[in-house]
């Protein structure tokens, strides 16, 4: 008999997942993406998004539990994420995840979506060390954290980003470039073909007197922007592969050059990268190169668990069960812009305003 069996249950953005994951093992991992009814629009729209985890539900969660040869009454313990995210999507998913925990009888854990990236990794490579430096680099979201234990202590943000994530700078040049949604593996593909040195794009937050672990790659953006009109305004074609290639590089040398001194000032030897961009190829390319050369470990997880999905969240709902913290409350709410404290997230229901 192994320890209790815990789904997972992530619906932040666009991507409806649920994973079941067994004392720190994955048994099933389904995701459905809503990302080509975005497409069109050039970037996820929050009433599509949630429309479409209404019809993914139940057939992920089917599907997960199948993939896993189980049951419902066989589930342990349910996990979802409360936050942060869009506020209709996390409804959707807290509403099937309460629905699912009553019908089986077991106990509801709400869970901090960035908290869920950082366990992403223990699902490959096994419990964290402690302590570990983690990146998260994600659409919205560009963290260095301090983390000891996962679940049982405050995390420690080093560094967070000041305004334009490293995901949004790649978003939004990508449509500058009238490269595809989403941004980030657009980019990605188009910088095969093109010359990283070709355009000298500025490093953020990386001169003397700058904060060592904070991001901010607007003026990233900003530059890359200005890139483009002075092309076209010459009439010239944009060399896009050079410009995806040079924004890419400028991206990979700030992320990686910070994460590597977060680890030499905390003296720690291990560092992980977690979030959607830790899937970008130049991203992972020169942390492995800097991390080599520094005598640090580098852990990343596997591509298919740096993006949004339930297995994430079904990692930390299982340190949670094994910790014995207490189960999230009957009204658990949703906080979409809950900051990361700890990995566990239980915020209450609001009560309702009183008409006069």
């Amino acid at each position: 008999m192994g320890g209790p069996v815990v789904l997972g249950i992530e619906s932040s953005c666009d991507e409806t997942g649920a994973g079941i994951v067994q004392d720190g093992r994955l048994l099933a991992h389904v995701v459905a993406t809503s990302m080509d009814e975005h497409a069109r629009f050039g970037g996820v729209v929050p009433e599509i998004a949630a429309r479409a985890h209404l019809h993914s539900f139940n057939p992920v969660v089917r599907e997960a539990l199948d993939r896993a040869g189980l049951r419902i009454g066989q589930i342990d313990a349910v996990a979802v994420t409360t936050g942060p995210g869009l506020s209709g999507a996390l409804q959707v998913g807290l509403a099937g995840a309460k629905s699912v925990a009553y019908a089986a009888g077991v106990p509801l854990y709400g869970v901090h979506h960035l908290a869920g990236h950082v366990a992403a990794d223990t699902l490959e490579h096994g419990p964290l060390p402690d302590p570990c430096v983690v990146l998260i680099v994600s659409g919205g979201h560009t963290s260095l954290l301090l983390v000891r234990d996962l679940v049982r202590e405050p995390i420690l943000h080093l560094g967070d980003t000041l305004d334009d994530a490293a995901g949004e700078c790649f978003d939004k040049v990508a449509r500058i470039l009238g490269l595809p949604y989403p941004g980030g593996p657009a980019i990605d593909r188009a910088a095969r073909s093109g010359d990283p040195k070709a355009v000298a794009f500025p490093r953020p937050l990386t001169r003397p007197g700058d904060d060592p672990y904070a991001f901010s790659f607007s003026g990233l953006k900003t530059a890359a922007a200005r890139w483009v009109e002075q092309h076209v305004q010459r009439g010239e074609d944009v060399p896009v592969a050079d410009g995806a290639a040079a924004l890419q590089e400028a991206v990979a040398d700030v992320l990686t050059r910070k994460a590597l001194a977060a680890c030499r000032a905390y003296d720690v030897t291990t560092l992980i990268v977690v979030g959607g961009v830790a899937a970008n190829s130049r991203v992972r390319a020169l942390a492995e190169k800097r991390c080599a050369s520094a005598g640090i470990e580098l852990r990343v997880p596997p591509m298919t668990l740096c993006t949004d999905n339930g297995a994430m969240i079904a990692a930390v709902g299982d340190l949670l069960v094994r910790a014995g913290t207490e189960p999230a409350p009957l009204d658990v709410s949703i906080d979409p812009s809950a900051p990361l404290e700890y990995a566990s997230l239980n915020p209450l229901a609001r009560p309702a305003a009183r008409v006069a």
